[in-house]
């Protein structure tokens, strides 16, 4: 088994993921529980496989990697606008930012690029997977894995059948292009996502919910539905004790328990 392959099956365990994400930063600057990073990094339960971050980050969040039991580094090595919601740009533009073999010197174990379809612009389009495909083939020759993000243009304007349609092919276009894992959004059909993808889809937490047993039932649907796993970031980091909330994340996800009874194990409110 390569390297990349030894990779992916760390992360995936048993057979789904948790993944904490604090990349925030990279588009929003500080925002609510990611002010200091680093000290936000000590409260990453160490039963997660992986943390999500930007790559200059690496260096100063060596409290999450520097245990027995660590969280794999899962880097972003492109910048696209289409996260960018407080700028009002218009459209989505990627960009190649990162060097993957400037990433893996920092300490990248697994690669996350980004893909944004539909901007309105076909040429736009076509470079955004142009840098798509680049990154994603540079990563492989060196043995990362790479999660290929799908994220819609302007999904906060959309239905929940066009938001649906519009990740049911981008996910299938991003597993054509070689991603050996995805993350997008949880739709209203996720399983036909799921099942149309040949590689694991991980499913996102998305906007902070009202309350700790929401994202925990979130969770608990995305997996029934055939999610991978989960990539959890303000729902996992932006709540009292985000050491036993990920704990109880992992519970529902791994271990299949009810959120209700990981909410009482981890004595949620």
């Amino acid at each position: 088994m390569d390297g990349r392959a030894l990779r992916l099956q760390r992360m995936m365990g048993d057979g789904r993921a948790v993944v904490i994400a604090f990349d925030h930063g990279f588009f929003d600057g500080p925002i609510p529980g990611m002010e200091v990073l680093p000290e936000t990094a000590k409260k990453i339960n160490p039963l997660v496989d992986a943390v999500l971050l930007a790559p200059g980050m690496i260096r100063h969040c060596g409290s999450v990697f520097n245990k027995p039991k660590s969280p794999l580094a899962m880097v972003r090595l492109n910048w696209n606008t289409v996260y960018c919601f407080g700028f009002g740009y218009k459209g989505a533009k990627s960009v190649y930012c990162y060097e993957p073999v400037d990433a893996l010197r920092e300490g990248m174990d697994i690669a996350l690029v980004s893909l944004t379809l539909k901007t309105g612009d076909e040429f736009r389009d076509a470079a955004n997977v142009e840098v798509f495909a680049k990154l994603c083939t540079e990563c492989h020759s060196m043995g990362i894995p790479v999660v290929g993000e799908y994220f819609p243009t302007g999904h906060l304007d959309m239905t929940p059948d066009e938001l649906h349609e519009d990740v049911l092919v981008g996910s299938r276009v991003i597993a054509e292009l070689g991603a050996d894992t995805i993350k997008t959004f949880h739709t209203n059909n996720f399983k036909a996502v799921s099942s149309s993808c040949p590689v694991p889809v991980l499913a996102l937490g998305a906007e902070k919910l009202p309350t700790q047993k929401d994202a925990l039932l979130l969770a608990q649907n995305e997996v029934a539905d055939g999610a991978g796993g989960v990539v959890f970031g303000r729902n996992a980091i932006q709540v009292p004790d985000p050491f036993a909330f990920q704990g109880a994340l992992c519970e529902v996800v791994k271990n299949g328990a009810t959120a209700e009874d990981a909410a009482k194990k981890y004595q949620l409110g």
